[in-house]
């Protein structure tokens, strides 16, 4: 047995490739974190982006249970299931907004929730308005947030479905079908494995989505 290190929480591939008795559950592992991101409020540390590209690198392995034997569908399917677990979550994170959004503004820090992360999903969702729902979904932490700005502000409901839908979409489909692709070009054209590449993949990927928030923090301040 491997000894188990608590670092591992922070790596996408580990809960990709996670087992149980020989069992493995990574399918479920990804889709119920898809849905914690917004519906649990716990985005700030999950592995959002980077675990949708592996996803992708590995969906033969997380579709295997129940393949349909075309590889091209299994993505697909792969795809749908996560973007159901994104609206889904999307839809509790406006909930909670409707409900408690001025509680949310006076709660205390816990690990879990950062108060300093909802006012700036506010700034992002102020400057975008609606479409931020959309924008969101590729921004680390601001996706937690946003569909709860979006109670908060109490946005009409259609609207809010119909970018909640969009943004899932779009980010489910991109990152996975990305993953997949791009691992078989470098696989066949290049005889590169990404699979050897994961770290630098996923330090690639979260420098990509964060920089910009960082920087967007950082000429906030001056």
């Amino acid at each position: 047995m491997n000894h188990f290190d608590w670092k591992q929480l922070l790596n996408p591939e580990f809960y990709i490739l996670l087992q149980i008795g020989g069992i493995k559950i990574g399918l479920y592992v990804v889709l119920f974190i898809v849905f914690a991101e917004t519906g649990l409020l716990a985005g700030f540390f999950l592995p959002g982006d980077s675990l949708l590209f592996l996803c992708g690198i590995y969906s033969e392995s997380l579709m295997k249970e129940i393949s349909t034997g075309n590889g091209f569908i299994n993505v697909t399917l792969l795809a749908a299931l996560i973007t159901i677990m994104g609206i889904l979550g999307n839809m509790v994170g406006y909930w909670v907004g409707v409900k408690s959004g001025s509680y949310l503004y006076k709660k205390e820090d816990t690990f879990f929730y950062k108060k300093k992360y909802l006012l700036q999903s506010k700034d992002f969702f102020d400057k975008y308005g609606s479409k931020a729902i959309v924008f969101a979904r590729f921004l680390p932490i601001v996706r937690t947030f946003a569909p709860v700005i979006a109670g908060i502000v109490e946005m009409d409901k259609k609207k809010f479905m119909i970018y909640n839908i969009l943004g899932s979409i779009l980010w489910s489909f991109s990152m996975i079908f990305a993953g997949h692709y791009l691992y078989e070009l470098f696989l066949t054209q290049f005889h590169i494995d990404l699979k050897h590449y994961i770290e630098i993949i996923v330090i690639g990927i979260i420098l990509i989505t964060t920089v910009p928030v960082i920087m967007k923090l950082i000429k906030k301040r001056k």
